[in-house]
């Protein structure tokens, strides 16, 4: 059989009963766009808006956990055949851009589902609006007070690493810090960033949640 010669742009369909080389499930019918044509007879597929929205969740979340690609694919040419577009580069982009708000976090497993699960009560995915999503799941999931030392390095202030501290509750929050919490040290209080503190009981369940915000602001 001829092989038709492929070009950049062209749209392409995996034929039936193809597998994806790393997942090894059947992507037979998955759609896209040549956006790299090798020597060696491999075609990159860049995954078009239907295929991207069709495409497991689970899958997306592997994919983030060991570090493979999910908008993409490389494929022999004799697995796909030129089919006609169903969508345009910018239906691509915006579908990306959403899936990636919903699955960014799942390359860090368990932590990452909880920290996304925290971020899908924001209003939009603006800095701001997460901010306040945590600041909401804080004050309901917190238990104050509760012991905490100082895990990170402090440049300046009366506060240093290590030092054991009583955080009382949520005081606001501030661009650059984030959450601010009310601590109290030998009979002295001082306003403090929540994500420069970690919970000594590593058992109680403020661990986890303090815990994952500070993962969440560290990788903002």
């Amino acid at each position: 059989m001829i092989q038709t010669k492929l070009k950049l742009g062209d749209s392409v369909v995996v034929k039936p009963s193809i597998e994806d080389p790393d997942l090894k499930i059947n992507i037979g019918g998955w759609q896209g766009r040549v956006t790299e044509i090798k020597k060696n007879n491999l075609i990159c597929i860049s995954w078009d808006s239907v295929t991207l929205k069709q495409m497991p969740s689970e899958t997306i979340d592997h994919c983030e956990e060991e570090g493979l690609g999910w908008t993409e694919m490389y494929l022999s040419q004799e697995a796909i055949e030129l089919i006609n577009p169903r969508d345009n580069e910018e239906d691509v982009e915006e579908v990306i851009e959403f899936l990636e708000s919903k699955h960014g976090w799942s390359h860090l497993g368990d932590e990452g589902k909880r920290i996304q699960a925290v971020l899908a009560n924001a209003e939009d995915s603006s800095e701001g609006a997460e901010y306040e999503a945590w600041e909401s799941y804080i004050h309901k999931i917190v238990q104050f007070p509760f012991e905490a030392e100082v895990s990170e390095w402090q440049e300046r202030g009366p506060l240093r690493t290590d030092d054991k501290v009583k955080v009382l509750g949520v005081e606001g929050s501030a661009d650059l810090y984030g959450i601010l919490v009310t601590v109290c040290r030998e009979r002295r209080k001082y306003v403090f960033p929540l994500c420069d503190l970690e919970v000594i009981d590593k058992s109680s369940s403020n661990y986890q949640s303090v815990n994952d915000y500070a993962v969440w602001f560290a990788n903002r």
